[in-house]
């Protein structure tokens, strides 16, 4: 589950970059047409109640991060924005340990090197940092990884006690004005100006209910930084849409990457691994 939703996520910076709006408009709208099917689902569940602490601080990590990402998006290339975006098990992985005590085997930060570094290698094929990224969409990007560790972080404490829809569903009540709000301020294009553009924001929508709602729901059932690891796919499947949709080149180092990316995703797997009972 934990796989299919971050391949399912990689593909949101294609669809933002089709909606016509603005970076933080567009992550309005995803939660708009994420709620109505995540309400269905919570009530179908055992209904709603109060929201929690864990989930009204989950709603405003969540706003910042897809805030700040959706603008990486603007400003730098599709594979770079996923790539920095994802630099989060690095944080992940230090609040677990310092935090919530789940201290990480050697061979498991192994893994968290593997992911990182095959990411990185990706970046440096597509002439990230120094060569053609806009330094102001390389830095919203880093940033995004902050506030999405923090809200993997609020999402599995609280999947300890709440529904996975509960939880989103108030994520995405809380997300979404404080994130047009935002937009506004901007002075954003808040509506598409084609059905084109209406299609990618139903389709960011959708990709948010699939997508980060398998996400939350294996996150009530693995570490925490395990979990964080394996979402590092998202970079791989972003670049294979860049290369089918946009036409760019996957080179030696960025398929040297993904390789190596995957090989950090398994051997994560592997060394988190709870033996079985006698």
């Amino acid at each position: 589950m934990l796989l299919v939703g971050a391949c399912v996520i990689g593909f949101s910076p294609v669809l933002v970059r089709l909606t016509q709006t603005g970076p933080a408009a567009a992550g309005f709208w995803r939660l708009v047409f994420a709620l109505p099917l995540i309400a269905l689902t919570t009530v179908r569940e055992g209904g709603l109640s109060a929201p929690s602490k864990l989930s009204l601080w989950a709603g405003l990590f969540f706003a910042l991060d897809l805030g700040f990402w959706h603008y990486g998006v603007k400003y730098t290339s599709v594979a770079n924005a996923t790539v920095l975006s994802n630099m989060t098990p690095v944080v992940v992985t230090a609040f677990a340990w310092i935090f919530l005590k789940q201290r990480p085997r050697a061979l498991f930060l192994l893994a968290v090197a593997a992911g990182i570094g095959g990411a990185w290698l990706m970046a440096v094929e597509k002439g990230g940092g120094h060569l053609v990224n806009q330094p102001l969409g390389d830095a919203l990007s880093l940033l995004t990884a902050l506030w999405y560790a923090l809200y993997f972080l609020t999402m599995a404490e609280g999947r300890r006690t709440e529904t996975t829809s509960r939880l989103m569903f108030w994520v995405s009540v809380v997300g979404a004005p404080l994130i047009l709000v935002a937009a506004l301020l901007l002075r954003e294009p808040i509506l598409p100006s084609s059905a084109l553009g209406w299609g990618a924001l139903v389709g960011l929508g959708l990709m948010h209910v699939t997508g980060q709602g398998s996400i939350a729901w294996a996150m009530g059932r693995l570490p925490t930084s395990t979990a964080s690891v394996v979402v590092l796919i998202q970079p791989i499947v972003a670049a294979w849409l860049g290369w089918v949709l946009f036409a760019e080149p996957i080179g030696r180092l960025q398929a040297l990457g993904a390789a190596v990316t995957l090989g950090g995703v398994v051997l994560a797997q592997w060394a988190s691994r709870r033996p079985s009972p006698q």
